[in-house]
């Protein structure tokens, strides 16, 4: 049987399905768990498919040098791009890292942050409406950053104490914020409008929603739940790619314009 060093398309697809497996595993996000594969298959690539095994310490160094020097890639691209590679390395090939001292992390430049005032927030939010405004205006009153906006479920809003539950943010951790008084009435009106949406999907055979972890496990019910419901529902069901249900997910988060001032 001929040996070679390249990687047949099976063997490709196996190590990036073990990436995913791997990551899932350690409760990464779905956006790190994308970026993540991107990277590794960009890196594989790179080297035509060539068995990571068989990669040397030098050709991952060219790599990330073709990053830089080549794709003019943001400090912060390239260290994605190395966090990727080490964790292919560790976590899914369980190779020792002889060259992980090497790798040093990209310095990201001292940037001052950019703060609207009441005025500027105001003109950002009277060029939307709808859906669109109540999410802004939800981003800016609460606190929000945007992925944990388009992930909140029905239940994660408390009108009586005037909160609102963030589940699973930044760093997999929990947290409340406030509920601006604001919002209640347009938020209730909402969540009506949601439910006779839920109710119709539950008579035409649908309304399951996606649960994380376990729970559809321990609470077999819970995905039709209407307090499960994403707040921001899609338009429209659509197949989910791992489980091939047909459900309705959360909006994409590309479904909110870019916040700036009008000209």
């Amino acid at each position: 049987m001929i040996q070679t060093d390249r990687l047949t398309p099976h063997e490709f697809e196996s190590v990036l399905l073990k990436l995913r497996n791997c990551i899932r595993v350690k409760h990464y996000s779905i956006r790190t768990e994308e970026a993540y594969v991107q990277w590794i298959s960009q890196f594989l690539k790179f080297y035509y498919n060539r068995k990571p095994e068989l990669i040397l310490e030098s050709d991952i160094n060219r790599f990330l040098t073709n990053l830089t020097v080549s794709r003019h890639v943001a400090a912060s691209t390239q260290n994605q791009a190395i966090s990727a590679i080490l964790f292919l390395y560790r976590e899914v090939l369980d190779k020792p890292l002889d060259w992980f001292d090497l790798l040093h992390n990209a310095k990201k430049p001292k940037r001052l942050p950019l703060v609207f005032t009441r005025n500027e927030v105001q003109a950002i939010l009277q060029q939307l409406e709808g859906t669109k405004w109540l999410m802004a205006t939800l981003l800016y009153g609460s606190g929000l950053r945007l992925m944990e906006c388009i992930r909140l479920r029905i239940k994660d809003i408390d009108f009586d104490n005037r909160q609102t539950f963030v589940r699973s943010g930044k760093g997999e951790k929990d947290r409340v914020t406030l509920l601006p008084e604001s919002l209640i009435r347009p938020l209730q009106t909402h969540i009506h409008r949601l439910r006779a949406l839920h109710e119709t999907d539950l008579k035409e055979g649908y309304g399951a929603v996606h649960l994380p972890y376990a729970i559809q496990k321990k609470y077999p019910h819970a995905n039709c739940e209407f307090s499960w419901q994403y707040l921001f529902p899609t338009s429209k069901r659509c197949v989910d790619r791992y489980s091939k249900l047909v459900w309705r997910k959360h909006v994409d988060e590309a479904v909110l314009p870019d916040l700036t001032l009008p000209a």
